[in-house]
């Protein structure tokens, strides 16, 4: 979908990398600026899944004949990604300022924590402390227990590069039609918090309250998690009253009154502590058979390596191990593209190809 849209990225931690991946995924030919000899980041591997479908050139940003490097190849792009502290790129001497005297139609993405401005703009922080001052992280877990969210999901990936790509996309878009390029100013708080509209939107019907495990998602029995008896978990969310039926139906209680009152808030504690006590008289898998292809929407957490052995990825193949690495395929999927995987480029694997585009370019 991306084929003909060159991003450079310049080396950096967590979303930067995820987004051009991402990117890459979509058929753009994303150019990894890897820090030359910088060693790989502890806990990383030397080919990193991160990197797969890009090419990397391995240059000093400090070096004046390297810098002279980057800058012809972001007169080349489409789109830059860097995820430094506000003035780094600027000392550096890639500001957007700069950058755009070079390319104007050039998208300049900026991924932070905390933005581009701001009291905190230059404060360290990680995922988690985003999304806490943001309150995308209000709402995680269950009542009485310290909230928590599975790790990167909601602040580097979702609330931000996920809405970093957005950014660049729709900035690629405008600038194809105006000439005009723009500074993309991606904030893990700003994309969290954005991320909450859906959940705010139950305000308006008063159902989101303020007070955690009251509210129609986060409070109700059928709307768990549930402990099996071998250890293992279900999931439970059977919003619509049809489908809560199935669930009551699966589970012999039909006939209670009292699981009859799916909305009563007041009978919402027991409920689920009855509940509680019936998932774990059994292990994962007998629930997981009890509710197979019913429409109870009930389904039982999974390990990533569990899930790439499930009927589920069988037809779809969307875990897969490629070169010994466990990953997931590129999404969402196209009708008339199909995602082919390509591997990770070492640091500096491709500094020479892209030094012969570049001296080819100049010569025409």
């Amino acid at each position: 979908m991306l084929h003909g849209i060159r991003i450079i990225e310049i080396e950096g931690l967590g979303p930067g990398p995820f987004a051009a991946m991402l990117l890459a995924d979509l058929g753009a030919d994303v150019i990894t600026v890897h820090r030359k000899g910088g060693a790989v980041t502890p806990g990383m591997p030397e080919r990193s899944l991160l990197d797969r479908g890009k090419r990397s050139i391995a240059l000093d940003l400090k070096d004046p004949q390297d810098l002279e490097t980057v800058k012809q190849l972001i007169a080349t792009a489409d789109g830059l990604i860097e995820g430094f502290r506000p003035g780094v790129m600027e000392k550096l001497g890639l500001g957007p300022e700069t950058c755009h005297a070079l390319n104007p139609k050039l998208v300049y993405g900026r991924m932070t924590g905390w933005g581009q401005t701001g009291p905190l703009a230059h404060a360290a922080g990680h995922d988690l402390n985003y999304i806490s001052l943001s309150g995308a992280l209000w709402y995680g877990s269950a009542p009485g227990d310290a909230p928590q969210t599975p790790a990167t999901l909601v602040g580097d990936i979702g609330g931000g590069a996920m809405y970093l790509v957005t950014g660049i996309l729709a900035g690629i878009i405008n600038a194809h039609s105006t000439g005009q390029g723009t500074v993309v100013d991606a904030a893990i708080y700003d994309g969290s918090a954005h991320m909450m509209n859906l959940l705010m939107s139950l305000r308006q019907t008063g159902n989101l309250l303020e007070t955690r495990g009251r509210s129609l998602l986060d409070g109700p029995h059928w709307s768990r998690t549930y402990a099996c008896a071998d250890g293992g978990f279900v999931t439970v969310q059977c919003l619509e009253p049809k489908f809560y039926a199935i669930f009551l139906e699966k589970l012999s209680l039909s006939g209670d009154p009292e699981f009859q009152q799916q909305f009563n808030p007041k009978l919402w504690p027991e409920l689920t502590q009855r509940l509680a006590a019936i998932f774990a008289e059994q292990p994962r898998d007998h629930w997981t058979r009890v509710f197979l292809g019913t429409d109870a929407c009930v389904a039982p957490v999974l390990s990533p390596e569990e899930a790439k052995t499930h009927e589920m990825n069988d037809a779809r193949q969307t875990w897969r191990e490629i070169d010994g690495t466990l990953q997931a395929a590129g999404a969402p999927r196209f009708s008339t593209a199909q995602w082919q995987p390509k591997p990770s480029p070492a640091r500096g694997e491709n500094t020479q190809e892209i030094l012969q585009e570049i001296r080819g370019d100049q010569k025409s």
